[in-house]
């Protein structure tokens, strides 16, 4: 790994606002080699729709390239694009800029990847099951278990169950994949975030944490046994806590991350705390991956009124877990 890593950046489903969030990069320095993957002619378009045009060079794997430099790896449409109109012919596209990231990290080309945002149905219409990034790119790794954490300054929230509806939620959560789960979530806030020890709080599937079993007894059945078992294991945390309240100001101060049990038990807080500021990374994965806490925003693209924030706490993520896995790598040589 070079002093300034090199990033890979997926531009995202080529109708929405990814594209032209690359234009403001320009404005800003980073630590770190960019490398931009996606069709040329569409970043450079949507660049000058809003007055930013793109100041990148063409990617060579091999070159020297500074910190700093922005870099183009084409890699074209298969077909042309059209702002805030999705298109099931580009979904290949879209999937081909994640393989080629994904394996670029794998191979030692990348020492990161961030994503733009992508559209889930119109992948699905193309008649490519897709559930998200999260569970693709571990797909890719070969990982068996992804943990979605997304964070700000102030507050970081694990999902114990990621891009499912509702009613399938408790069913899914288990002892053996919360362990799983808590695992990750230790090792990667240990690595990758470089926090000592850190202390995970755990929300309750149910009002109240179940109120010792008259709304729900999952918590008995499951989650406390589980938090007790890692406990045993050394690993610091505690609860489970009731999602409304986990959340607030005094409770949070002892705590380096929250495990909510679905999506929408702990995102809508993170996003109000933190949106367009926040970032998605993927933890459990051989690599390392962040994301913006946004979606595509087609009713956006081309007004120049997306808001590239997320994007830059995402690289600028990504380049801060890549020195921390630096240091772990040299510590343990």
């Amino acid at each position: 790994m070079n002093k300034h890593p090199t990033i890979a950046i997926t531009s995202g489903e080529p109708a929405g606002i990814g594209p032209e969030l690359i234009a403001f990069i320009n404005n800003n320095d980073f630590s770190a080699r960019l490398v931009i993957l996606g069709d040329e002619n569409l970043l450079r378009s949507r660049a000058d729709k809003i007055s930013r045009p793109l100041k990148i060079q063409s990617y060579q794997q091999d070159n020297t390239a500074e910190a700093g430099t922005i870099e183009i790896y084409h890699i074209p449409l298969r077909s042309e694009a059209q702002a805030g109109k999705l298109d099931t012919k580009n979904s290949s596209y879209v999937l081909e800029l994640l393989d080629i990231a994904c394996k670029g990290c794998l191979s030692g080309e990348f020492d990161a990847m961030v994503t733009a945002p992508i559209q889930k149905d119109i992948i699905n219409q193309a008649g490519i099951p897709f559930t998200g990034h999260t569970e693709y790119l571990a797909g890719l790794c070969q990982a068996p278990k992804p943990v979605m954490l997304l964070a700000t300054e102030s507050l970081r929230v694990a999902l114990a169950t990621t891009h499912l509806p509702l009613s399938q939620v408790p069913s899914a959560i288990n002892e053996q994949e919360l362990i799983q789960i808590i695992h990750i979530l230790h090792h990667d806030l240990s690595t990758k975030f470089a926090i000592n020890k850190p202390h995970i709080k755990v929300c309750g599937l149910n009002p109240h944490a179940g109120e010792n079993g008259y709304l729900g007894h999952e918590e008995i059945d499951i989650i406390i046994p589980v938090i007790n078992n890692m406990k045993q294991q050394g690993i610091n945390v505690s609860g489970p806590y009731p999602a409304d309240t986990v959340f607030t100001h005094d409770s949070l101060k002892d705590a380096d991350a929250v495990l909510a049990m679905y999506h929408d038990q702990g995102l809508p807080v993170l996003k109000h705390v933190g949106f367009n500021h926040a970032i998605n990374t993927t933890l459990g994965l051989p690599i390392i991956r962040t994301s913006v806490d946004h979606g595509t925003a087609l009713h956006l693209t081309e007004t120049g009124q997306a808001n590239p924030d997320s994007l830059f706490a995402a690289i600028n993520s990504a380049i801060i877990q890549t020195q921390n896995m630096l240091q772990v790598t040299l510590a343990q040589e």
